[in-house]
């Protein structure tokens, strides 16, 4: 299947007149054509034409980016380089929004199209009607062949790719290979969201490498559990895991996007107790469906698209108060998917909410066990699928895996379970609770139920397992994953916090996000401008452009492990506060109360701290920088004493200074 609406050699596409060009790309065309597009092909033939006459190579029009939703206008292959053209017809300035989407469009190539990895990448942006520019053709810092977006006008375009041709010097492209490269993508959970709920399948917006279990196998292997427990009228329970990024949420998501007909007994519902995850993806989606209604010319209000997405995504809450309403009547939905189905409430934090928030005294299930009567009300059949992360439970009352388990054991004796075979790992503290139900009937072993590699980090799969050695303090272990994973994932540590966004911004190319995380309890970073308790509203945070002082662009509000699980950057820094220190002895817990640091002494509140570094640590795709304070002797709060020894295991692991 083709990825562009219409391609050929340069020579053909010079001597091929207009209107048939015209003609193939409205042939392809997905959506009803707009005359302002069909003028934009035609003005954009009409310069190509000109232009290239002194160039052979391959054009490709409409180009399809599935991890965006996007196609970039025109590719070209010539000589030794890609070039990616993106035009603004009749626009007479370079509006900065257009050079990231250049940019962006470029960096997907580098990073995801497997045949364009080790080329030159040329993004330019056409504003067709301004006045031309002083352009220097450079390369970016990043050392791989990425250059940096050029600005051109219609009239300096056959000039601008002389000069880029002339400094790249290097063997040509071989076009055959190119066209059969793969294009293995790692979206982030917006960018997927968005794409799927487009109607792309898992299997366009996921890479395909055979380093990881496929996606798509597993979202299969959860397929054929639906289809199994309907053909055969019985109700199940399917445990998805995962190391953080791997994509669980990608499979929840793509299952409930192939069922979303109301009127199919297939129609399935996404639930989350994430809060922050479920307002920034039902907003993300919202916009998305508005912008690409709007392109193709019908106007919708925003709230008519949130209403629809609020029926494909649902906080867990929502779902648990209307079960509530009626008692005996089973919910629309066959299907319920539970995303970070570690994080349900345990039976007291359950009891006290019901208690003083619904007014629902004596309340005596345990939240995994109410939803999943809510799901037993059916007559014939149900399944329930838990996406589960290891090591992710992070705040109080949280359950683990292990209610889900125990809840079935006591209550449940007819379901089928389908397990993950990484279930048993420590992480999930499942493990003993298994052995107690091993003799139990239907219960089926999944190897396609487990990720296993984090795609998050495409440059590097190893940080999750690098982050879970530093947190054991395996320091030999430590080095020598942070030995593989450093060469293509940077990870730097500082004292200086400006000098840690200098960083991130020049790091960052294009619309790549960045911002700074950190602790819910790092409460004694005031003096570098970062309050833990100041208001701030992830929908801005992660969804807004550069130019909005809310977003995490600016590097003003900070995000918490609370606003960012479940969600990704490309960039982070991590401000690490004297709430979890190193000891040679051991973690030590704090929290801050009026005005000194308390021990914190339960070990379920010193495993929420640490889960919520893991979270921490585990958020970027492409990079991090970690700034441990130097901390103040004049302030007794912020002792060096507090921060030094945290500091020096890291440089002790090997993460390079600046």
């Amino acid at each position: 299947m083709k990825r562009e609406y219409y391609s050929n050699s340069i020579a053909d596409f010079r001597n091929t007149t207009p209107d048939l060009i015209l003609g193939a790309l409205a042939r392809n065309n997905d959506f009803s054509l707009e005359q302002t597009q069909r003028d934009a092909w035609l003005y954009e033939i009409i310069v190509l034409q000109k232009t290239l006459s002194q160039f052979h190579g391959t054009i490709y029009f409409e180009y399809s980016i599935p991890r965006m939703g996007r196609r970039i206008d025109v590719v070209l292959l010539i000589g030794a380089v890609i070039f990616v053209l993106e035009f603004k017809v009749g626009e007479k300035e370079y509006p900065s929004y257009a050079i990231d989407q250049v940019w962006d469009y470029a960096l997907d190539l580098k990073n995801f199209h497997e045949a364009s990895h080790d080329h030159f990448i040329a993004p330019i942006l056409i504003a067709t009607h301004a006045k031309s520019q002083a352009r220097i053709v450079a390369t970016t810092t990043h050392n791989d062949k990425m250059l940096f977006p050029i600005k051109s006008n219609s009239l300096m375009l056959e000039q601008v790719i002389a000069d880029i041709l002339r400094f790249a010097d290097d063997v040509p492209i071989d076009t055959q290979k190119w066209e059969l490269g793969r294009y293995c993508p790692t979206p982030t959970i917006i960018e997927a969201a968005m794409a799927l709920y487009n109607g792309h399948s898992v299997k366009d917006i996921s890479r395909s490498d055979a380093s990881a279990i496929n996606l798509s196998e597993t979202s299969d292997a959860v397929a054929e559990v639906i289809h199994v427990s309907k053909e055969k009228s019985q109700k199940s329970i399917c445990f998805v895991t995962g190391v953080p990024g791997a994509g669980k949420t990608l499979v929840g998501l793509n299952i409930a996007t192939t069922h979303v007909d109301k009127d199919n007994d297939l129609y399935s519902v996404f639930l989350s107790g994430n809060g922050p995850l479920v307002a920034i993806l039902r907003e993300a989606l919202a916009r998305d469906k508005v912008r690409y209604e709007k392109e193709r010319g019908k106007k919708i209000k925003k709230a008519e698209a949130l209403s629809d997405v609020k029926m494909f995504i649902q906080n867990v809450h929502n779902f648990r108060d209307e079960c509530l309403v009626d008692s005996q009547r089973p919910p629309v939905e066959h299907v319920a998917l539970f995303d970070e189905a570690q994080r349900a409430w345990d039976l007291q934090q359950t009891a006290n909410f019901m208690r003083q928030k619904k007014n629902t005294p004596n309340f005596n299930q345990s939240e995994p066990e109410f939803l999943i009567s809510c799901l037993d009300r059916h007559l014939d059949w149900a399944v329930v699928v838990c996406l589960v992360g290891g090591g992710q439970e992070i705040i109080t009352g949280e359950a683990g895996i292990s209610e889900w388990i125990e809840s079935l054991n006591r209550s449940f004796p007819d379901w089928h379970i389908y397990i993950s075979s990484r279930l048993i790992d420590s992480e999930y503290g499942a493990g003993k609770i298994l052995d107690q139900i091993k003799a139990r009937p239907n219960i089926v072993q999944k190897d396609q139920l487990h990720l296993s590699v984090s795609m998050r980090s495409f440059r590097a799969e190893d940080v999750s397992l690098l982050v879970k050695q530093l947190l054991d303090m395996d320091v030999d272990g430590a080095s020598e994953t942070l030995t593989k994973v450093k060469s293509k994932y940077p990870i730097i540590i500082t004292r200086n916090l400006s000098k840690a966004k200098l960083w991130l911004r020049e790091k960052a190319r294009g619309s790549e996000r960045y911002g700074i995380v950190v602790s819910s309890q790092a409460e004694r970073l005031k003096p570098y401008a970062i309050d833990v308790r100041s208001p701030m509203d992830p929908i801005h945070w992660f969804l807004d452009g550069k130019e909005d002082v809310r977003s995490s662009y600016y590097l003003e509000d900070v995000a918490t492990e609370f606003h960012v699980q479940g969600l990704e950057l490309d960039w982070a820094c991590i401000t690490w506060d004297a709430d979890f220190r190193y000891s040679k002895d051991g973690w030590e817990y704090r929290s801050f109360v009026g005005d000194h640091w308390n021990h914190i002494r339960k070990t379920e509140r010193q495993t929420y701290l640490k889960n919520a570094y893991r979270v921490l640590l585990t958020r970027a795709r492409q990079g991090m920088i970690i700034v441990v304070p130097e901390g103040d002797a004049e302030d007794s709060t912020r002792k060096h004493e507090f921060y030094d020894p945290t500091f020096e295991y890291l440089q002790e692991i090997g993460f390079d200074v600046i």
